[in-house]
């Protein structure tokens, strides 16, 4: 029974070392009262908790070990601010203005050291290129020219190297960022394909978690050329192997680069490779098939529960009836929209005439700015006005504004356009 005692003591001990805090403190006209805390999963922002204010402040507890990037995010007002964990105590303070953040002050040390490195690398990346050239027209003995090299030389030597043993985190981060992703003029020896495979095969559990994986897989695509992603990517996942974590994990992250590239031909390849597997679907993965499946053609279109809808009286988007619907996902800052919903408008009263409803849902931030541009709209309007974190983007795959569907009677999809060109066709209006 001693032994058993000794090793839940042993244990506690354990878990009270991995947990870890995150405080999060605001001025007292910051109107705000929830806040959610994210993890990030590849590309994809993990939900662990959500806490409410007190005293201006919220303290979320993280109860396991955890490196990588995370963010608190206050749906009322649409902020969020990012930072890092290396497994210890985060605490931020924001100031705010119009109930916006105007500056975020890191008081822990991991988070003030990465806050300096990302300047620093932004910097080297966009400065110092510009400072170089401009250097060639100066000479050296002149007091511009005196200023400019102290000023190269400083940028140049910003982002020392971190130790790895005091922050593995920001070292994993930074080194692998400035070896695939930095453009700075230091960055002289060119990564290959190899290397990239290699470093998506080798990496720690931290790739994940580290916002890197997205864009090193762009950039693995990339140098491939447009004449070989088919087998750059079979080569890729050939190494991974699919049916692992990792392997999981990149195909989702492939499959959802495709579809915001509107790489049809390649999507539906590894969509298909994915839901023939026939493994355990770890939960990135099962994220990517879920959504996808939501809106396949015949796939009942889930429902939209109204927040504020304008044009209407109905709850929800099951509650509109008409023969078809046409759901169409824009934003007001969105170039598109712009020039395409004015066409959708010019036969507005066509559709109506067939019996057709449209329902616009909106990524929007900015109320005055999306109440403003449905005036003009006479069709039925409604928006979370949480930007890109609304539940639209997950729940029906969207990954570009303006998305359209055509749904029948009973809400089936029958039709994805790919603009309103195509929405007027199908409707014999064009």
């Amino acid at each position: 029974m001693k032994k058993i005692y000794i090793l839940s003591a042993v244990l506690a001990a354990f878990s009270l070392q991995a947990q870890f805090t995150v405080t999060i403190q605001t001025p007292a006209e910051f109107k705000d009262q929830d806040a959610i805390l994210y993890t990030l999963n590849g590309s994809k922002d993990i939900i662990v908790t959500k806490e409410q204010s007190k005293n201006n402040t919220w303290t979320f507890k993280y109860p396991s070990h955890y490196m990588g990037m995370m963010k608190v995010y206050f749906p009322a007002s649409n902020n969020s601010v990012s930072f890092v964990s290396e497994n210890k105590n985060v605490n931020i303070k924001m100031d705010v203005q119009n109930n916006k953040i105007k500056d975020v002050i890191y008081l822990d040390e991991v988070n003030d050291l990465m806050s300096k490195q990302q300047e620093g690398s932004q910097k080297k990346d966009l400065i110092l290129p510009a400072l170089a050239q401009i250097k060639e027209y100066y000479k050296d003995n002149t007091d511009f020219g005196k200023a400019l090299k102290t000023e190269i030389e400083r940028l140049a030597g910003m982002n020392t190297a971190i130790d790895a043993t005091q922050h593995p985190f920001i070292s994993y981060y930074n080194t692998n960022y400035n070896k695939f992703l930095s453009n700075s003029a230091d960055s002289t020896k060119k990564v290959t394909q190899d290397d990239i495979v290699n470093f998506l095969d080798k990496s720690n559990d931290m790739l994940e978690s580290s916002s890197l994986l997205r864009p090193v897989l762009v950039a693995y695509l990339n140098s491939g050329g447009n004449t070989n992603v088919g087998a750059s990517v079979d080569t890729l996942l050939d190494r991974l192997k699919v049916e692992t974590p990792r392997g999981q994990t990149v195909l989702s992250e492939l499959i959802d680069i495709f579809d915001a590239y509107d790489m049809e031909e390649f999507k539906t390849k590894y969509l298909t490779l994915a839901k023939n597997l026939k493994c355990t679907i770890n939960d990135r993965l099962a994220s990517t098939l879920k959504s996808n499946a939501n809106v396949e053609i015949g796939a009942a279109f889930p429902n939209v529960k109204f927040q504020s809808p304008a044009n209407t009286s109905a709850k929800s988007l099951y509650d509109v009836k008409a023969d078809k619907k046409i759901v169409v996902f824009w934003s007001s800052t969105c170039s598109h929209c712009e020039s395409e919903l004015p066409q959708l408008l010019a036969k507005y009263s066509d559709l109506k005439g067939k019996n057709v409803q449209i329902i616009g849902l909106s990524l929007d931030v900015d109320k005055n700015s999306y109440t403003q541009k449905i005036a003009a709209f006479p069709w039925i309007n409604d928006s979370e006005l949480r930007g890109w974190n609304s539940s639209y983007v997950d729940t029906y795959n969207v990954h570009a504004t303006p998305t359209y569907f055509i749904l029948d009677a009973n809400n089936k999809i029958i039709n994805k356009p790919d603009h309103v060109g195509n929405v007027l066709e199908y409707f014999k209006l064009k």
